[in-house]
């Protein structure tokens, strides 16, 4: 008599929401999509430069492509860069005011290191 004994498949781990957004991303993505931006969406991706070996890159498109992700946080909408999701999943996009200078930054839970500037980074 032969016995099997079967494994039951283990549960899925939920992922990471691609991306998130603070609450001042947020309000000053629909100040720009409301004045100078209209009918255009911010696409995120990640290019290779720096002296970390990667940036954070930002453009305005018309709509999204074939190669997009959607996101839509906070009832904003912003495309990612379908090549640069795996860099992308759980980060943080923010909106920071600083002395005389602002602009949107990044959590990102995937980066090891960054370069001494801050513009570049590495996975």
């Amino acid at each position: 008599m032969s016995t099997s004994i079967t494994t039951p498949p283990r549960p899925k781990r939920a992922l990471p929401p691609l991306m998130a957004l603070t609450d001042a991303a947020a309000e000053r993505l629909r100040a720009l999509y409301a004045k100078g931006e209209q009918d255009k969406l911010l696409r995120i991706g990640v290019s290779t430069k720096g002296c970390s070996g990667m940036s954070y890159d930002l453009t305005w498109v018309d709509g999204a492509g074939p190669g997009d992700e959607t996101v839509t946080d906070k009832e904003v909408t912003v495309l990612v860069d379908r090549k640069a999701t795996l860099f992308l999943i759980g980060t943080t996009m923010d909106y920071e005011v600083k002395g005389l200078s602002s602009g949107f930054t990044f959590t990102n839970p995937n980066e090891k290191g960054r370069c001494g500037c801050g513009e570049s980074f590495h996975v």
